[in-house]
């Protein structure tokens, strides 16, 4: 599959749009003011809500955060007043405050690393044979222990035995490099995340101690993998510089291209604002005949999948199977490109055959992991409902679309 990852305006907003066979599969606004999600703050503990379980915490500006108790690390008992160290992890909305965590973490191409955990963990999409050689490298280099657990100090610095457990996280990336870009990629990271600590205890209460991503940096990293497309491109000469600077550091298999044809934008070259009308409306048409129809409430997202031209006459078994599936793969790709979040319920069309049913599930399965928003198909209702969640982290591409 070939994709393209384009940085272009799109009602006078910088975007960036991953084009994959000329869908549209990903769409993320870059705001014009600096994102707060992977910030660090130094925050002080203004009220204790004991009947939610949270905290309110103040940080920069004045500004107060949400911090539930399951995000603080376990065995800590915070008061109003208290100091420490908080990370956003989702941004304000609407009438909501930001939510914060104290497991601070940092994280690269090719892994994450957190404190509150001891564990070392590796994407799902590693193979077996991948994981155990990586496991090999990290031992080899005495990294981790011969538990598999990642020693708590830096290669540089030496131990130190005042910083919390730090937990490793092995992403994707790491299938495709080799062992000197792994290893450095590692102890970067390590060096990085234990300097930062040491510095926590002395600094000021609300200053900042890391700040988020730039917008574009975000887009590497939470919106789309390496191998989805094999060209950058964009038509904004200061974008194409940082562009071009951040691949040369982390991307070096990446090429970025300069887009400047005054005639025939690159809006238009890739047919973005239809694409965009078509990612916006509640019918998804499907090949097949047969369409999605997604409808938005403040508490779920419900999509209803629909024979379309069948509805005059009763669809044969065949025909339920077909839509089903292919409406499986497009649910995949609309919850991603929509950015949509929190509890989405399906209706397929009814399918008599429980052996169906448990292949439409698994080919559901098998496509919302390809998102790199944590994406679990739970189960299906007696009333034969799929229930889906997927984690929030920024704004439905409906709500970035509607602030413009």
């Amino acid at each position: 599959m070939s994709g393209k990852l384009v940085f272009t305006d799109y009602q006078k907003h910088h975007f960036a749009f991953l084009i994959q066979d000329n869908h549209l599969t990903a769409a993320q606004l870059l705001p014009q003011q600096e994102s707060s999600i992977g910030a660090i703050y130094i925050g002080k503990i203004r009220r204790v809500m004991q009947n939610i379980n949270a905290y309110f915490v103040e940080i920069a500006n004045k500004e107060m955060c949400f911090l539930p108790m399951k995000e603080t690390l376990s065995g800590t008992s915070l008061k109003e007043g208290d100091e420490l160290p908080v990370q956003v992890i989702r941004e304000a909305q609407k009438t909501k405050q930001a939510t914060v965590t104290t497991r601070l973490s940092i994280s690269n191409d090719y892994a994450a690393i957190s404190i509150g955990s001891a564990r070392t963990g590796y994407s799902n999409k590693l193979s077996n044979t991948r994981k155990e050689e990586l496991i090999k490298w990290l031992m080899d280099e005495d990294l981790i222990n011969e538990k598999g657990t990642l020693r708590k100090r830096s290669p540089e610095n030496g131990s130190d035995d005042s910083l919390p457990d730090f937990g490793l996280v092995i992403r994707t990336r790491s299938g495709e490099c080799d062992r000197e870009v792994f290893l450095n990629s590692i102890k970067d990271l390590l060096n990085e995340f234990t300097e930062m600590l040491q510095v926590v205890p002395h600094r000021t209460c609300f200053s900042c101690i890391r700040k988020a991503p730039e917008a574009y940096e975000a887009v590497f990293d939470k919106l789309v993998y390496p191998y989805e497309y094999d060209e950058i491109i964009t038509d904004d000469a200061a974008l194409y510089q940082n562009l071009t600077d951040y691949c040369n550091k982390n991307l070096s298999e990446k090429k970025v291209r300069f887009y400047d044809d005054p005639s025939f934008s690159l809006t238009k070259l890739y047919s973005i604002t239809s694409k965009m009308e078509d990612a916006l409306s509640k019918r998804v048409w499907l090949k097949s005949g047969g369409y999605l129809y997604i409808e938005y409430t403040e508490a779920l997202t419900v999509i209803d999948v629909n024979s379309g031209k069948y509805d005059a006459r009763k669809p044969s078994a065949d025909t339920i199977d077909l839509i089903n599936r292919e409406a499986a793969c497009e649910i995949a790709r609309q919850l991603r490109l929509r950015n949509l979040s929190g509890m989405i319920i399906v209706d397929f069309i009814n399918i008599a055959d429980p052996q169906k049913e448990e292949e439409l599930l698994n080919l559901l399965k098998s496509h919302v992991r390809r998102d790199k928003t944590k994406t679990n198909v739970v189960d299906i209702t007696p009333l034969g409902l799929v229930e889906i969640t997927r984690k929030k982290q920024y704004k439905t591409l409906r709500e970035q679309i509607n602030e413009l």
